[in-house]
């Protein structure tokens, strides 16, 4: 065995039973590089401290060995970017859209819906909660 398979060897012990990295622990990793970098480009020092507190959050989310509890923190990580990805989508489909549809919310729900421009006042029933209302488009 060379010396760097003894190494390999060696730290992949180690980590058994420890987490590893994740999505969010490479998202923590590049944001606090993306801060370090631009720090030393602006002067701004906060933002370096900034970039070295997120990767000691990398570091030790990855050595934990609360696996549970880091698998719980990566699932809302994952379900809030996901959730913002939607919202970003549906941003430019109604800015695409704006001329051909009205878009507007549940007063009950808030469930984003639309209407074709042009038809006047009507009833809708909201798919989500089934209340009836007015709107006009």
């Amino acid at each position: 065995m060379s010396f760097f398979d003894k190494i390999k060897y060696s730290i992949r012990n180690w980590m058994t039973g420890r987490y590893g990295a994740d999505q969010l622990g490479m998202v923590t990793l590049f944001a606090g590089l993306i801060l370090s970098v631009f720090s030393s480009f602006s002067g701004w020092g906060f933002l370096s401290f900034l970039g070295l507190v997120l990767y000691a959050i990398t570091i030790f989310r990855m050595f934990s060995r609360n696996i549970e509890a880091r698998r719980k923190e990566n699932q809302k990580a994952i379900t809030f970017i996901s959730q913002f990805e939607l919202k970003i989508k549906q941003f430019f489909r109604r800015l695409k859209n704006r001329k051909e549809y009205k878009y507007f919310k549940c007063p009950h729900c808030k469930q984003l819906l639309r209407l074709k421009r042009g038809c006047g006042e009507k009833e809708i029933t909201c798919a989500k909660c089934g209340q009836h209302f007015h709107q006009k488009a």
